[in-house]
């Protein structure tokens, strides 16, 4: 079996690529220009020179095309695009372009070349938009708050459309916040961690924060790319809700990680307005009872455990 990751430098990307070397697959991994990209995460894992590296642009219909072609893979993983929330409300063309543009082209490829490739693509919990008390399933309705939430809500009706009216295997895996050691530090929860790990050591630094008054269901990423691979071996695709089920506050998480290293937390946190968001989302947590019944997956490191593997990593890579 051969698999083609799009988007194999981030997180999700590489964990993937781990999960399905162990399973005995070839693996190629694409970035923009995958001449320039470290790779580092495939490193960290020490992958790096098992996995085929090659350069694809995904809002270039050609060059999806030529990649497709080249490697004939078997399965189709679509993580690539923008990540950040925050970013597509500076860059929004770019999170549209990338997010539901580059599906497109994959599905209109996958179309075109006409071969039994099954299609796996990123969707996101922002999608669901507040999901308040209720925790979000399959059927909740989408109510996106972010240009990068409605780019993703845009790339899972189009992966509908094309699944029922092409008969393609494609699937969409509504991942909520899945966190891990290879998280860049653009991300909130590296930055808390990287931070109470340096003023740990003796830095005199201050944290600057926004909004802590958010609530997420935050999962161990690790476990998140299994769901992903469970998804193209089923008999028929469909869409899954992948989550912990359980969420907490952002001030929680603060704590916690500011606790684990002996510190209060609140002699080393400061606030900056300019760092929340146009609009957020107060709270965020999905129901993965389908998951549960149809892939047999569900979450076993909830967020005390999550804290802890990136605390560790952080204190490893601080020394």
């Amino acid at each position: 079996m051969r698999a083609l990751i799009c988007g194999a430098a981030g997180q999700d990307g590489s964990y993937l690529a781990r999960l399905l070397l162990s399973k005995g697959y070839e693996v190629v991994g694409t970035s923009r220009d995958a001449m320039m990209t470290s790779f580092r995460n495939l490193e960290r894992l020490g992958i790096r020179k098992e996995v085929h590296t090659a350069s694809m642009a995904i809002n270039d219909f050609r060059s999806v095309l030529n990649v497709v072609e080249r490697y004939r893979p078997d399965e189709i993983y679509n993580l690539a695009g923008q990540t950040s929330v925050g970013l597509s409300f500076e860059q929004p063309v770019e999170a549209m372009e990338s997010i539901a543009g580059g599906t497109l082209n994959l599905l209109e490829v996958i179309r075109f070349v006409d071969r039994p490739i099954r299609f796996y693509n990123a969707g996101s919990s922002e999608c669901f938009g507040d999901t308040r008390e209720t925790a979000a399933s399959e059927q909740t309705p989408f109510l996106p708050r972010s240009p990068y939430a409605v780019a993703k809500a845009s790339a899972h009706w189009l992966l509908k459309n094309y699944r029922d009216a092409y008969s393609l295997f494609a699937c969409t895996g509504i991942l909520f916040n899945h966190e891990s050691p290879l998280r860049p530090e653009r991300f909130v929860t590296q930055k808390i961690v990287r931070a109470a790990t340096k003023i740990a050591g003796g830095s005199r630094e201050k944290l600057v924060l926004g909004n802590i008054d958010i609530h997420r269901d935050w999962g161990w990423a690790p476990e998140y790319v299994e769901a992903m691979w469970l998804m193209l071996q089923q008999s028929e695709p469909d869409d899954f809700v992948i989550a912990t089920g359980q969420t907490h506050s952002l001030q929680y998480f603060v704590s916690k990680v500011f606790a684990r290293f002996g510190l209060d937390w609140q002699e080393h946190v400061t606030f900056d307005n300019s760092l929340f968001r146009p609009s957020d989302i107060k709270e965020s947590r999905g129901n993965p009872a389908r998951a549960k019944a149809r892939l047999g997956w569900s979450a076993q490191v909830m967020l005390e455990g999550v804290i802890d593997g990136m605390c560790e990593a952080s204190s490893v890579d601080n020394t």
